[in-house]
This record gives structure tokens, sequence and C-alpha cells, in this order.
């Protein structure tokens, strides 16, 4: 169960925490070396999150592998599976390798589909080698089957980016009609999060800064757009455009600035939900005891979906109601990405090309 399979391949890799992100040959996953259960993809695109980054300049207080091959967001082609694996997929099966690699299926959290949740998940472009290379290997047990008919360039950012928003909203627990803050929402999450929240009958306010991305998110279908540069009372303005001047519903906060925290519980509505989803590094929230008991509001952290959530996040893009913005590069291009994403500059989402 394998096609021939050349040696050497172009990646995109960091030796230290830090960076720099070099481009370099390395070798091609050995198609013999399979253990029961593991596969190798032929990768055509990766999609870049701001955890990629993340991981490379070592924001978090946990360790990555080193050397580390970054991406979680590919889409392509199954070309190896080791012979020994019980699995419906096959060789030439178009599928997307995205955050969560593998984890053990047997344990609470895996039961009840919080596998991200799984003390020995296994993640790729942090404890495993990711997308950032044209073939990864990896674990059929999540593997995404790719809905017919949706490119492999627009699947590939749904893979991290779209079910991470459309988990978030999904916890949030806002109901059809009911209003969602979205601050960060020209961003590569955001401008997601606001598609995903007309398809399931919210209706979005989306907080960023710029003209570009107002007219982005107003283009979406935000029913309005704060500027939080420009400002004078942000809490207010988005209390203005909430469904009765209440307040928002929920606030998905999708931005990977701290900033983006600091207000959010006071525009929020009593018995409204922050949803945390944005990882600024070495962030903290701070919360009025009285105020969160006395107008019963939530802090809920959500991570990343689950096997059904991806599948479920991939058919709205499939069924055209939601569409990823983003620009194409070549994989070379990924250092200047990462500056631009280091500053706050960056619109939209960006795909690299991975070619041989």
């Amino acid at each position: 169960m394998t096609t021939s399979l050349p040696k050497k391949q172009t990646a995109a890799i960091f030796h230290k925490t830090g960076g720099p992100v070099n481009i370099e040959q390395i070798d091609v996953p050995d198609a013999a070396s399979l253990k029961p259960g593991e596969a190798i993809v032929k990768l055509e695109y990766s999609g870049v999150c701001h955890t990629d980054l993340h991981a490379m300049l070592g924001d978090w207080p946990l360790d990555n592998k080193l050397p580390l091959v970054g991406g979680h967001e590919g889409a392509g082609h199954i070309v190896a599976i080791n012979p020994h694996t019980e699995t419906d997929l096959k060789v030439g099966d178009a599928v997307g390798l995205k955050w969560i690699a593998s984890s053990c299926n047997r344990c609470a959290y895996c039961r009840a589909g919080d596998e991200c949740l799984c003390s020995k998940a296994k993640v790729h472009g942090f404890s495993e080698d990711g997308t950032f290379q044209r073939y990864a290997k990896s674990f059929c047990s999540q593997l995404t089957p790719l809905p017919d008919g949706l490119p492999l360039d627009e699947a590939a950012p749904i893979l991290c980016a779209g079910v991470t928003v459309f988990k978030a909203l999904k916890e949030s627990g806002a109901k059809a009609g009911q209003t969602v803050a979205i601050p960060g929402a020209g961003g590569g999450l955001g401008h997601l999060a606001i598609q995903y929240a007309t398809a399931m009958g919210l209706r979005s306010i989306a907080i960023d800064t710029g003209a570009e991305k107002k007219a982005l998110c107003e283009k979406l279908g935000a029913i309005g757009f704060v500027d939080f540069k420009t400002t004078k009372n942000l809490v207010e303005d988005v209390k203005k455009l909430s469904t009765d001047g209440l307040g928002a519903h929920a606030a998905i906060v999708a931005s990977a600035s701290a900033g983006a925290y600091e207000q959010a519980l006071d525009y929020l509505r009593p018995h409204g939900n922050l949803v945390a989803v944005g990882l600024p590094a070495s962030a903290t929230m701070k919360a009025d005891v009285f105020w969160t008991v006395f107008q019963m509001k939530r802090i809920t952290g959500s991570y990343v979906g689950n096997r059904s959530d991806a599948i479920e996040a991939l058919q709205f893009a499939a069924d055209g109601k939601v569409k990823c913005v983003f620009k194409t590069l070549p994989l070379s291009d990924l250092p200047n990405i990462y500056k631009q994403m280091h500053d706050g500059s960056l619109t939209g989402r960006t795909v690299l090309k991975l070619e041989d």
C-alpha cells in the first residue's frame, strides 16, 4: 500500500527555540518504517497558523520537539499506509492533517470526544513534525477525509482555523438570533468566525483595527465593526451594536493579543460567555468576582475541535457557506509571513504551496 517516494524533500524547519526558521532539504519518511496505524501523506498545501509562530518563539509553558518542522493545516493525498493498519482509508484518498495527530482513543476524554485533552495526545507542528514539508508521516486515526469538490488549498486552513472557531461557537452556547463579539475579527481565525457565526444564525460584531480589516469584516457579514484603536469607548460601542443594547451574548476572542481579553467581560450581557481561543504569550485574565457572580458571566476555554467537528467544519466550506480568505505563497516566504504575523499586519490567512 505505497507509491514510489523520493529520498529528499524541501521543508521549513527550526533547530532552536526562537528560530530562525530555515528552508532546508530533509529526509522523506521511509514507508518501510511505518508502524501499524501510520501513513504518509503527500501534501499539496499547508495553512500557516499563529500557533506555528508561538511554537518557534517558545511562547508557551510547554516544550516542543527540536528540531521541528512546523505546520498543522495540511491537505494532500495518502501515498503510503502500513499494511497492518485497520482503516477505511486507502492510498490516493484526499485527507487533511490537523493539530491533533493521534490520541489513545481509550481514556475518558477520548471516549467523550475530547481527544485534545488526552494525556497521550500527539500534535502536528509541536510534538510531531508537521505540514511545512511535502511528505508528512501521520496517524490514520486522526487523518480527516476531505469532502468531494472542496479544493485542497481551500480545505487546508479549515483544518485548524476553521474547526477552532467552529468549536468555539459551539462552546459559547449562543443561539440563532443572538449576538457574538469577535475580537481579532479581521485575522485568520476571526474572519472565519464571522462566516461560521452567520451560517449558524448568529449576528457578529467585529472588533479589530484598520480600513482593510473593516472592509473585509463587513463584506463577510458582520453587523458592525468597532476599531479598538480609534473608538472612544469600546464597551459602549459593542453594547450599542448588540441585539437590545444589553451587550453581546458571547465573545469569541480570536486575537493573539492580550489586550483583546481586557474588556471582553465588560461588554458581555448578564449570563454572557467569554470564550478564550487566542493564545497571547504570558497573558492573564482578570475578572471582578462580585460582578462575575452577580451577573452570572462565564469564562470558557476552547482548544480545538474533535474528529467530528473537523468533518462538520469542512462540510460548511464544501457547501459554500464558509470561504477562507487567503493568499497562496511558496514555502520560501514563511520567514516573512511570520514577521507579518508578529507585527499584526497580516490580513486573512496564508496558504503555502508545497512543491517537489
